[in-house]
């Protein structure tokens, strides 16, 4: 499921990749991947935009099988008993069988949309309610305890029957839920558009405690919960678009600390390993490593483009992905990068949106302050096989997902 398991912790055994050699295999489909891979097995799994899902064989890169939804799928699929569990953008949750890609079941929610407001981002015209272009992602779900967890856009967080799809309960918030649900000793953490971050009983769906993150009533900017939450320790950690990475205590959802990053959104889920918890930050493109218990800062690295995607560690590497389309390797005892992979999109059409200094020419890209000129720019910038996928680490081989179509095999 995504980021390995419940407690999304991004942490992966097996050697990883420290040095890299070369692409075991790369599989295209006719769409952009936003979602993470899900491997179990001798299969990878993943959804594309092209409204498929597949299941491809994780030595030779090719297709097993592939199941058709009718909208573009950018949740990352959980995989569990023989069954796929993952959402499209057609309002349906759906169960597949793992191995020959036949629908099990499917659920209907109230609807999936994106995340809307009035003088998005500061877009015209003022009076307008857009939908934010920046709301990549779906739910992914979780399983535990015989049921499936879930977030939506229609405002809540349902629970079902894994082997059925029947409804166990439903919990309401107050605007959309992409954001994944993690769980740790019974209890569901989850964030949600309406700027609260909710602890909920996993087993009847009643609120334990919710936690008030921050509010933007004029451009919607600052507000909302993308991250997925880290469960580690006793602490649960999230970011936010408040530009704040939040860690609070996982029983009683006091605050112990915020990291506030002067404007800049935290999409990516956090990882945490011996003390410290690794995030990275959108505008302001740093990769941050903080000090677990305080929040105080220990070293960080400057990149130029966003990023969006939540790393992984296997080793002493952590692999994240970045908005220009490269896989990055960073060595966390010499605290320096330690190698870049680019992807096929990035290599192609990179060098058209790039500076001579390396950094975004939105210049060039976003021409004016008007909500359509936005979507496009974002349209645009999505052609340089942008990695919004998170890395999955299986033995000595990573395996992501980008916006150039691939799913890449790195060695």
């Amino acid at each position: 499921m995504f980021r390995g398991n419940l407690q999304h912790s991004g942490i992966y055994q097996g050697l990883g990749v420290p040095k890299f050699t070369k692409v075991k295999w790369k599989f295209h489909t006719d769409g952009q991947l936003f979602s993470s891979p899900a491997v179990m097995g001798d299969t990878a799994f993943v959804g594309s935009t092209d409204g498929n899902l597949y299941a491809i064989d994780l030595k030779a890169g090719t297709l097993k099988w592939k199941f058709k939804t009718n909208a573009r799928i950018t949740s990352s699929p959980a995989v569990s008993d023989g069954t796929v569990f993952f959402e499209s953008y057609d309002g349906n949750f759906y169960a597949v069988d793992s191995a020959t890609g036949k629908l099990k079941w499917k659920f209907q929610t109230a609807g999936e949309r994106r995340f809307t407001a009035k003088h998005l981002h500061g877009s015209l015209p003022t009076g307008e309610t857009m939908p934010d272009p920046f709301d990549f992602y779906l739910s992914s779900p979780a399983v535990w305890n015989g049921n499936v967890y879930f977030g939506s856009g229609d405002g809540n967080v349902y629970a079902l029957q894994a082997a059925s799809g029947t409804l166990q309960w439903k919990f309401k918030t107050g605007d959309v839920v992409h954001a994944s649900p993690a769980i740790s000793d019974g209890t569901l953490f989850i964030g949600s558009w309406d700027s609260y971050f909710y602890a909920i009983d996993a087993t009847n769906g009643k609120e334990k405690w919710r936690f008030k993150t921050g509010d933007d009533p004029d451009t919607h900017n600052q507000v909302g919960i993308q991250s997925s939450a880290l469960i580690s320790g006793g602490m649960v950690y999230f970011g936010c678009r408040d530009s704040n990475l939040y860690a609070l205590d996982a029983f009683t959802g006091t605050q112990k600390w915020a990291f506030n990053n002067k404007g800049s959104w935290v999409i990516g889920s956090p990882t945490a390993q011996d003390g410290k918890v690794y995030f990275t930050t959108s505008d302001s493109g740093l990769f941050h490593a903080v000090d677990a218990k305080s929040g105080a800062e220990v070293f960080s690295l400057k990149f130029l483009w966003p990023m969006f995607s939540s790393p992984a560690i296997a080793g002493n590497t952590l692999y994240l992905g970045t908005q220009d389309g490269k896989l990055v390797a960073i060595d966390l005892a010499a605290q320096k990068v330690a190698w870049t992979f680019q992807t096929d999109g990035s290599r192609q059409y990179g060098p058209v949106y790039t500076k001579p200094d390396g950094s975004p020419n939105y210049e060039i890209v976003y021409t004016e302050n008007f909500y359509d000129n936005m979507v496009a720019g974002v349209s645009k910038m999505l052609s340089i096989g942008t990695v919004f996928s998170s890395p999955v680490v299986v033995g000595d081989v990573i395996y992501f997902g980008s916006t150039d179509g691939n799913l890449y095999a790195l060695m």
